[in-house]
Order: structure tokens, then sequence, then C-alpha cells
């Protein structure tokens, strides 16, 4: 067999694997926002059978005998090319996926399916007895899965690599201290200003009905294809990819507070695009796929805060939202885009502003490096939890439902996954700022209702590059250094060192 026919069946047997994938995408979609109340244990043995049979193809001893045939050859000699590219990426799934046993990727898509189902039951009763169970049991096993996997340093490490390719817990610490340490003096100097915005203004009336709708406008205008997607309703907002012209978004209301379908829905279309920019014709291969967790929270940050937030695209969009609800008719502008852009310490990290949103992020990744070490256990998790709140926030929840039980994603076993968000920050900041390099002044592109030129960016940079450099290497691909938290700083300190006189 030649090269290029193992790379062939590489090839059709990934693709192949991707569709099955598809239908567990679809079924987890439907498992969050439309399934009846009785059918969670049946869908997870669905997702069970499903994981089995995806575990049994990616670990099919095939692969391993065609990756040899072709590595190494002229075919892979130029390492950006796409089949370079697709023969890493899949000796790197195959290596991962063959150290972990059948029996236990199967235990930790049924605990997870489980998991899930009972955190949306359990959470707003703040029943963590019933919640704890099954959270010690995903914890264990993907304690479990992290050694099968093997690390150099961190067990973490094991579980952070598949989010965020080539990222160690000892690569990020340096990075987050100083933005911790920034952003913790940004927000003392806020604390102390004399300038406040108005945050009841948000908490006026606006009806369900009328946010869906300048949801929809808002993002259709920015590029999302509605026609490629939909929007509907969940207890956990997220965007799902189910294939080439399937991507799905997903928020949830609250008629007295504006911010979170609004930012919501604009965070997850952030995604979509990403997912819609994908190039089609690499489906279910590493070029067709996005290249990281972290690269994927970039785009969604920066269009739900660098554009979203900005005075800029509000110039644009208020009017609009006058139209659309009577609380704003006689709302002036600027004090609308400064209640957007308020600073307040909060328990809920997806309700953070921009300031603060970091310091969530730092609490989950502490926790988790914590307990995955064995300094900490999960019993003494929600007081450690509320320490840190005091600590780095200044307030402490009172219940546990909006404390270490306020997030889906551990039911979900996605544990090693927040570091993600801050660093989809940090790239985001970096990423946009190369863009107004390269496009001009993009705000001013804003108050005119000119988005396209920065999505047309970032599918050129980033969306059609799919999985072809991992997160640094586009980084510096793309904006010619390294990841900079600087990027960042500077960004938060010009933003509120403005709206607060600070």
């Amino acid at each position: 067999m030649t090269a290029q026919e193992a790379y062939s069946w590489l090839l059709h047997h990934s693709k192949e694997t991707a569709y099955l994938g598809s239908f567990g995408a679809l079924a987890g979609w439907d498992q969050a926002t439309y399934i009846p109340r009785k059918g969670h244990a049946h869908r997870a043995m669905m997702q069970a059978t499903l994981a089995r049979l995806l575990h049994q193809r990616s670990t099919d001893p095939r692969i391993g005998e065609m990756l040899a045939r072709v590595e190494g050859s002229d075919l892979v000699h130029d390492p950006t090319s796409v089949e370079a590219v697709n023969v890493r990426e899949w000796r790197r799934s195959y290596d991962l996926q063959t150290k972990i046993p059948e029996r236990l990727a199967v235990e930790l898509a049924q605990a997870t399916s489980l998991g899930q189902a009972t955190w949306e039951e359990a959470r707003p009763k703040n029943d963590w007895a019933s919640f704890k169970p099954i959270l010690q049991k995903i914890f264990d096993l993907t304690r479990e899965a992290a050694d099968a996997i093997g690390y150099q340093q961190e067990r973490y490490d094991a579980l952070l690599d598949q989010y965020e390719p080539g990222a160690t817990a000892r690569q990020l610490e340096p990075i987050f201290r100083r933005l911790r340490e920034a952003t913790v003096d940004l927000l003392r100097r806020i604390e102390g200003s004399s300038r406040k915005p108005d945050p009841a203004i948000l908490r006026r009336y606006y009806p369900r009905a009328a946010q869906e709708a300048l949801g929809k406008e808002v993002i259709a205008r920015i590029g999302f294809d509605l026609e490629a997607g939909r929007l509907d309703v969940t207890a956990h907002p997220f965007m799902q990819g189910i294939g080439p012209g399937d991507v799905r978004l997903t928020t949830r209301y609250d008629e007295h507070f504006f911010n979170p379908a609004f930012f919501g829905t604009i965070h997850e279309m952030g995604h979509g695009v990403y997912g819609q920019g994908l190039p089609s014709e690499h489906y279910g291969t590493p070029m067709g796929t996005e290249v990281s967790l972290g690269i994927h929270e970039s785009q969604s940050r920066t269009w739900e805060n660098l554009v979203g937030r900005s005075l800029g695209f509000w110039r644009y969009f208020f009017p609009r939202a006058q139209e659309h609800f009577e609380a704003l008719r006689e709302v002036r502008l600027e004090d609308f885009h400064f209640a957007v852009n308020a600073v307040q310490p909060s328990l809920i990290r997806i309700e953070a502003d921009e300031v603060t949103y970091n310091l969530h992020i730092m609490i989950r990744f502490e926790l988790e490096l914590a307990i995955l070490r064995g300094d900490l256990s999960l019993e003494d998790a929600p007081a450690a939890w509320n320490a840190k709140y005091r600590e780095y926030l200044g307030i402490e929840p009172a219940e546990i439902k909006d404390g270490l039980m306020q997030d889906v994603h551990w039911s979900a076993g996605l544990i090693g996954y927040f570091p993600t968000y801050s660093l989809g920050n940090l790239y985001g900041a970096q990423f946009f700022q190369q863009a107004e390099k390269e496009l001009g002044n993009l705000e001013e592109q804003f108050a005119r209702g000119e988005f396209a030129p920065l999505l047309e960016w970032q599918r050129r940079n980033i969306h059609q590059q799919g999985s072809r450099y991992w997160p640094r290497d586009l980084v510096r691909q793309v904006t010619g250094e390294d990841l900079n938290p600087e990027h960042l700083i500077r960004y938060l300190n010009a933003k509120f060192g403005a709206l607060y006189g600070v």
C-alpha cells in the first residue's frame, strides 16, 4: 500500500467517525433543550453506546498501521500542508485514545450524561448532597483518565492539553498571575472612583419576545447565517456545531435583566461564526476542525465584549433597541453604554463584567489543580470556593447554586477546561489589536454597522486555518509575537480608565 492509499483510508475513516460524532452532538443538544424529563436515563445509555462505538473506531489498530505508512513520506514533507496537519493530529488523537481503555471511555460518557441531568435537577434546589456523589465519580474517572494518558509535570496537564494543545499549568501560572495583579489593581481604582453607572437601567422590563427579536436581528447583521443555524433556550447557554450548515446556539431569558440573553446570545454567536467559518470541504478532518477551546473563546469574547460592549456598536444598535424596548425610550446612549460596562464584583461567572471575569476563572483553575493534586477533597471544595470568592472578589455566595454548583462544566467532565476562558480573553485582545492595525479604526466601522471587515479578517486568519497551527503558534503567526497579557491589560485599563476616570 502506498502512502497516498494509506492517507485516503485515514481520510475516509476520519470522516465516517465525524458523522457518527454528529449524532452524539445532536443528541447532546436535544438533551439540553427539548428532551422529555423522563428521557435522561435512556439518553445516557444512547450516549454511552455511541461513545463505545466511537472509541472502537478511534482506537482501531489499522489507524496506527496507516499512519506509519504515511509518516515520513513526501506527502507530509511540508508541515503546514493539509495532509501533514491531518496526519499530525490523527497521530495525536490516536495516541491519546489508545491510552484510555474502552471501559473507562464508556464509564465517563455515562457518568457525565447522568451528571449533567443531575446538576440540572439539583442546582435550583441547592441540593449538594444529591449532586456530590456523581461529581465525585466524574473526578475519580477523570483522574484515572489523566493517569492513563500520562504527563510530564502535572496530572492537570494531561487534561488541559486536550482543550488547549501544548498548554501546561506551568506556562499559565505566570501569565495568570500578571493578569490577576493588574486586574486587582484596576478593580481597586474603579471601586474608589466617584463615577458610577446606573445599573437599574438594565433591570427594567424587557419582554422575552422583544429580546429574542433583537438578538436575532443583531447576530444576523453581524454575519451569523440563521439559515445554517438556529437559536433556542436552555438552562446553560452553549453553541453546538452539528456539521456544515447546522450550527446551533442557545440562550436563556430574564425579562427583568437585559444582559444575560443579549450578551449571552452574542457570545454564543461568536462561537457560531467560528463554526460556520470552518472550511466545509475539510469537514471530518483536523483541517476542518477548530484548533482549541481557547481560540474558540477568543472569538466569542471578542464579539461579546470588544465589539458588543463598545460605544461604536451601540451607536448603531441603540436606536433599534429603543424601538424594541419601551424601557429604553428615554435613556441616553452614554448612560446605557456605561451601564452595560458596569464593574461590580458578582457571584455568577457568565454575568461577570470584563474586569472581574478572569478572577472567576482563576478560582476554578486553582480549585481544579488542588483537587487533582490531592490537596483538596470534594467534601471541602464548597468552603474553599467561598473562601476564594471572599479573597479575590470580596463577596461570598449565600447558596451553593450560586457557588460551586453554578457551572455545568464539571458535571460534563470538562475538567482542565476553565483556563481556556481566560486564554480566550488574552488571545482575543491580541488578535483584535492586530486586526485594527490592518483594518483601521474598528469602532468607527461598528458605528456605521460595518461588521463584515472584522468577521472576514477572523475567517481568513483564524477560522479557515482549522487546526493548521497550535494555539500559541497561531498567535505568533497572526500577530508576530507570543501570547502577551499586556494587550488585554492595556485594553482594560484604557476602556475602564476612561469610563470611570481612573
